[in-house]
């Protein structure tokens, strides 16, 4: 039995994304997001914060998209949970982070119609391999 690895997440952006390039030349986009969530506590409803702050959008979509990737904006994300593994003064670290296959901006503070439109996976201009 193969087991699925697959995320479906929409939140804001909590600050603006950064643009980075491998020794390869593939651009990668950072950026972490906040998702809010209303919980039941005490027969109450309380409103609360889910940050994830570790996402990468890959290759042509990366450099595509980075100019519109900012603060507050709404986006809505698929893709996949991956590990990072290092050694950090003689301990195992590790951190768990997000692989985006598909974004879409959603209505937020900076997104048009026009810019909307760009966040589409099936846009064939941003089409590119996906490194996982």
């Amino acid at each position: 039995m193969t087991d699925i690895n697959s995320v479906t997440i929409i939140g804001r952006l909590t600050r603006d994304a950064e643009l980075k390039y491998t020794n390869s030349g593939l651009a990668i986009s950072n950026f972490s997001i906040a998702m809010s969530k209303s919980i039941k506590q005490n027969d109450q409803w309380v409103d609360t914060t889910i940050f994830i702050n570790d996402l990468s959008l890959f290759g042509k979509r990366a450099e595509g998209l980075n100019q519109y990737l900012t603060k507050g904006q709404q986006v809505a994300i698929n893709g996949c949970l991956d590990v990072d593994n290092w050694e950090q003064d003689g301990k195992k670290r590790s951190k768990l982070k997000v692989h985006i296959s598909d974004i879409q901006l959603l209505g937020g503070k900076s997104a048009s119609p026009q810019q909307r439109s760009l966040g589409g996976g099936n846009a064939q201009e941003f089409e590119d391999d996906i490194p996982f």
